[in-house]
């Protein structure tokens, strides 16, 4: 969704009751959580269940928001990331995501080659109540402020 010239995106860190995380990989980002744009008329959390289900073929249950990033560069989007427990479902690719998977807490972050994917992830596993909100630019990429929203 665009609101105003800037795009509103929902992630989700999806893990299931082994711990392993969901992840899938972008064709032109890499690997990542499942995220994507908002569309007009839904609800962060009703665009989160669409995302994960239209990249991997799951469906997860929602939890608390774990951190809001806001990117200043143009296009500038608002990033809100979840964390979600996988409830059913078996994995499947996508248009956008050709290669999706389950992975270890310790393999996953040897996946992730773009560095604002690398840093988002490392702030979403460190999650522990207090929401952290961060803003960046790109080219080059760089985290210019932080705050807690809680």
């Amino acid at each position: 969704m665009h609101d105003r010239g800037q795009t509103i995106v929902v992630g989700c860190l999806v893990k299931n009751d082994e711990g392993q995380i969901l992840m899938v990989r972008h064709h032109e980002r890499g690997w990542e959580f499942p995220q994507g744009r908002m569309e007009e008329g839904e609800s962060l959390t009703d665009a989160a269940h669409r995302e994960v289900f239209e990249e991997t073929g799951t469906r997860i249950e929602v939890g608390p928001l774990a951190a809001v990033w806001s990117k200043l560069t143009s296009p500038s989007a608002v990033i809100f990331t979840f964390i979600a427990r996988y409830l059913e479902g078996d994995l499947r690719t996508s248009e956008e995501t050709p290669e999706v998977g389950w992975f270890t807490v310790d393999d996953a972050p040897a996946l992730i080659t773009h560095p604002i994917t690398r840093d988002r992830f490392r702030v979403i596993l460190d999650f522990s109540g207090t929401i952290p909100y961060l803003t960046y630019t790109t080219h080059p990429y760089q985290i210019t402020g932080t705050a807690s929203l809680t």
